[in-house]
């Protein structure tokens, strides 16, 4: 048999590719003058648009009451109204356990802070979700002497107590010593679960039922990782319906959602971490929103999206009655799964239909397995061995496939060259060749797309997996992020200005992949186009996109290709033999071969087209 030789003219021509793109990129570069000019215009630009922002925030700054003005302090209890029972008196209590820290305020009864003590940003600093005024959270409603109020105006009263290893505060906004709007939060130990309860004592006759009270739940999510724009991508507002449907805003633009209704929970994530309200009682209806805040991945971009809920509350016999729970803590399914009664860990983004099932009930459980014992880029290279050995028989299908292709060639080449002034008739003696010999120039499609959904899961995987943040292996130092072996002094479109080693490993690999499947397969299918040039491009889109994702994620796909080049070399030496499968091949040509109902419409089809030319 041929044996496959180098081909010369198909590495030039992936160079010229690589050519063409660094080509393109130089000759699309501004001149210097252009450079500067545009330089100042951004300049000027900025300029503006921090006066404009500093002139909102002034508008939107809210007036800071002293309480040491006696007549400010009146102005503001007439504002109020009956509420003014509260004593004016700014502080903040704090709550926390062994793994987290809120503050709550007394104005607004709101946390104001919630920090993670065992985590850490890219930056080393403290985990916040909520800190600096990124977040309100409140309620606004009418009262009955016809006064529109917002709890962030009011004053609590915080009262610490115990329930047993429970601490709870009570946060209560008066209007007599016996009636109140209260919030109630309970900490339990070690837990990032909060039980949160809304309830009205008494005020019946103070609040205006008649008129619409909403939970307003406002929060800028805090940048955690080295890559704003990496980070934004896996950041959501998803949200739970009553009958079990996920649902989400979209991760990619500006979204919004006027009236949603029956939810059971919402997830503010942050990638790796999450603000979650839930709430026994659903909310009949919610308008959400969510607005993209990275415009430029700089260590300036300090929040990745503001996500936006209101929600109407509805009383019974005039009061408020709500049990609800926060949560602030990482997005781990060894967390949230603590919670089954709430659903907390189907915010986790798996993935949908077949390859969220294969990410969360096989891939999810097998790392947790292995990186229980093994390092963590140990395990991925274990979890790696373990995926490819399964899929083995896939690629031996796919290569037998690939091996009678190249044992048709030369009669393919023969027929191609008997019809060469007759397509139809190539084609027609083309597929009976095929029909004959028992193959088929489709036949390795199957196979990758019994892949798919395992390439498509893992690439969910490795970005979201919590078990990866901040945990090295060789040079990198975040299997979650990409790795950097070099700084660049410039930011190439598409690229970054950074350059990761990992990717560079797998479009090696998928290079040499490329190179011992695609000459014997693609490009000898009749009536098909060259699929060389597509085929080669992989390894450069690997080069480019993959450089600012997860590391675990491109090493996977080094080690993956690398292996599956290790199988295919053995399945060629040692399993598959050419010779035989050229003998069977002939063998079968021999034996009548029954036509099915699809290729006997295809070949009657074709002698209709022969026909018809013939009569022309």
């Amino acid at each position: 048999m041929e044996e496959k030789k180098f081909d010369v003219k198909t590495l030039i021509g992936f160079l010229l590719i690589f050519g063409l793109f660094v080509l393109w990129f130089n000759t699309t570069q501004p001149t210097a003058e252009e450079l500067e000019a545009q330089k100042q215009e951004e300049q000027k630009t900025e300029a503006a648009a921090t006066e404009s922002k500093e002139e909102s925030e002034k508008v939107a700054e809210e007036p800071v009451l002293n309480l040491a003005d006696s007549t400010a302090v009146a102005n503001y209890k007439s504002k109020i109204g009956a509420f003014g029972y509260t004593p004016a008196t700014e502080g903040t209590t704090v709550l926390e356990n062994n793994v987290l820290y809120l503050r709550v305020s007394n104005k607004g009864g709101q946390i104001v802070e919630a920090k993670m003590k065992n985590f850490v940003t890219y930056d080393s600093l403290p985990v916040h979700l909520v800190k600096d005024n990124n977040a309100s959270f409140g309620l606004t409603f009418s009262t009955s002497d016809n006064r529109v109020l917002d709890t962030k105006d009011l004053f609590f009263e915080p009262t610490i107590s115990k329930n047993g290893n429970n601490t709870v505060l009570s946060m209560k906004a008066k209007v007599s010593a016996t009636d109140f709007l209260e919030y109630r939060y309970e900490i339990k130990p070690d837990e990032y679960l909060l039980d949160f309860n809304i309830r009205s004592q008494g005020l019946n006759g103070v609040l205006n039922s008649a008129a619409p009270i909403a939970l307003v739940w406002k929060q800028k999510g805090i940048r955690h990782s080295k890559s704003a724009t990496y980070e934004n991508r896996y950041t959501r507002l998803t949200y739970n319906h009553d009958d079990g449907d996920i649902s989400k805003l979209s991760e990619s633009s500006d979204d919004e959602e006027d009236e949603e209704v029956d939810i059971k929970w919402l997830s503010y994530r942050q990638h790796f971490f999450s603000s979650i309200l839930a709430s026994d009682k659903h909310f009949e209806t919610a308008k959400l929103s969510s607005v993209n805040l990275v415009e430029d991945d700089t260590p300036e971009t300090k929040f990745t999206k503001e996500n936006t809920s209101i929600l109407p509350l509805k009383t019974e016999t005039g009061e408020l009655a709500y049990n609800m729970n926060l949560y602030y803590g990482p997005t781990d399914i060894k967390e949230l799964s603590k919670y089954k009664e709430l659903g907390l860990e189907d915010s986790i983004p798996y993935g949908w239909g077949i390859f969220g099932f294969i990410n969360r009930y096989v891939f999810t459980p097998a790392y947790t397995f292995l990186s229980g014992f093994l390092p963590y880029g140990i395990a991925i290279i274990v979890m790696t061995i373990l995926v490819r050995l399964l899929m083995s028989p896939v690629t031996y299908k796919s290569y037998l496939s690939q091996a009678k292709m190249k044992v048709l060639k030369p009669e393919i080449a023969e027929l191609g060259e008997k019809y060469k002034d007759n397509p139809m008739k190539k084609q027609q003696e083309t597929m009976k060749l095929y029909n004959k010999a028992g193959a088929s120039p489709m036949s390795g499609c199957l196979p990758a797309l019994v892949q798919l959904p395992v390439f498509y899961a893992l690439f969910m995987f490795f970005p979201t997996s919590f078990a990866l943040r901040q945990k090295p292996f060789l040079w990198a130092d975040d299997l979650s992020s990409y790795d950097i072996i070099a700084e660049l002094p410039f930011k190439i479109p598409l690229y970054g200005d950074h350059v990761s080693l990992f990717p560079i490993l797998a479009s090696i690999a998928i290079f040499f992949y490329m190179m011992m499947t695609s000459g014997q397969n693609m490009q000898q299918q009749p009536g098909m186009p060259n699929m060389k040039f597509i085929l080669y491009l992989s390894p450069l889109m690997m080069l480019v996109f993959f450089n600012s994702y997860a590391s675990g994620l491109s090493l996977y796909y080094f080690v993956s290709n690398l292996i599956t080049i290790f199988i295919m070399l053995a399945i060629k030496k040692f399993i598959i033999d050419e010779d035989k499968i050229h003998a069977k091949i002939q063998e079968n040509k021999k034996k009548p071969k029954k036509e099915n109902k699809f290729q006997k419409k295809m070949r009657e089809m074709m002698e209709q087209a022969e026909e018809q030319k013939k009569n022309r």
